[in-house]
This record gives C-alpha cells, sequence and structure tokens, in this order.
C-alpha cells in the first residue's frame, strides 16, 4: 500500500495524532473528536496543521 502518515495538530486542543495520507474514512481527534481528516477518493483532505511527514518504513525484500 503507497502512501505517507502525517502528524496533525488539532486545531482545537493542539493534540497532535498521526494520519493516514489516503485515509478511506473521516479522522477525528482522540482528545476532543474534532476531524483531522475527510477521504477525497485519493489524498485525504486535512484539517489541522500538518506537523511533519512520517516515512513509510520500505518493506521491499521482506517476505509475509
Amino acid at each position: 500500500m503507497a502512501g505517507n502518515f502525517y502528524k496533525v495538530a488539532c486545531s482545537d486542543c493542539e493534540n497532535e495524532q498521526i494520519v493516514f495520507g489516503k485515509a478511506s474514512s473521516v479522522v477525528n481527534c482522540a482528545v476532543c473528536g474534532t476531524t483531522l481528516a475527510t477521504p477525497t477518493g485519493g489524498n485525504a483532505e486535512f484539517h489541522g496543521e500538518v506537523v511533519e511527514t512520517v516515512e513509510r518504513r520500505d518493506t521491499d525484500g521482506l517476505e509475509a
């Protein structure tokens, strides 16, 4: 599965949460419930500040 993860800061409570960049469902803040990301059919639309991109781990060469 190709895609990145992002650390998103909640605009209401400043909680930082990791969100998948291609989220297929609404992602709410774990602390206050504010919507952090909504699906768009491709890359998710973020509603908080993206603090950093968290690199995905490369699994090439690993057996399942």
